[in-house]
């Protein structure tokens, strides 16, 4: 499969994570149009450290990231885009393409990887995602039940947790590169723990939600 790319230096998507953005950049201006007027897929990934030296061209991108669908757009009078994509699937890039005359945005040949939980693996998730609760509680305090609703799957909290919670650009990358929501489970916890015995869970940017 063959998809855009659009390559930011400090964003990571996960599956069934929404994720606002605003298109400003000629390039993904012309990326989320042609997008638009085709299957609405955009695949995110990450900038490698040094990209400023190379970010009008094509500095080097990790090869882990995931696709993601436009579920709304707004098109802003001067050609700028507000648009929320919900990730659907990680994925590795196998081969980055020349763009063809015209186009000045990116794009690769995508191959999937395996993002599911296991066999055996629910119960587990589920006794960490208590664990993972517990440590939030301090940071979260009234607003738990609102960012770790009872009701919501296992695996889809997780993924918004790994989002949305204020890690650095490449914890986050290496949570996506974990195998399945219980790997990344487990390694929230450990981030987390190693925070709080550093500086304290409560203190500003140790785990809070943007």
């Amino acid at each position: 499969m063959t998809i855009p790319l659009f390559p930011l230096p400090n964003v990571v998507l996960f599956p069934n994570v929404f994720l606002p953005l605003h298109i400003f950049e000629p390039r993904y201006r012309q990326m989320t149009a042609d997008a638009l007027a085709g299957d609405r897929i955009i695949g995110m990934v990450m900038l490698r450290a040094g990209y400023q030296a190379d970010y009008e061209g094509a500095p080097p991108i990790y090869a882990t990231g995931c696709s993601g669908l436009i579920t709304h757009h707004e098109q802003l009078e001067d050609g700028r885009y507000n648009l929320v994509l919900r990730g659907l699937a990680k994925f590795t890039v196998s081969n980055e393409h020349t763009p063809p005359p015209g186009r000045l945005y990116r794009s690769a040949t995508i191959a999937p990887l395996e993002d599911s939980l296991r066999d055996g693996e629910r119960d587990a998730l589920r006794k960490d995602r208590r664990r993972l609760q517990d440590l939030l509680v301090p940071v979260l305090q009234d607003r738990l039940e609102a960012a770790m609703p009872a009701a919501m799957p296992d695996e889809e909290l997780i993924n918004a947790l790994a989002q949305y919670l204020e890690f650095d650009p490449m914890e986050r990358l290496a949570l996506l590169e974990c195998q399945g929501a219980l790997a990344r489970c487990r390694s929230m916890i450990d981030l987390l723990e190693m925070r709080r015995m550093g500086s304290g869970l409560g203190d500003p940017g140790s785990g809070k939600i943007h």
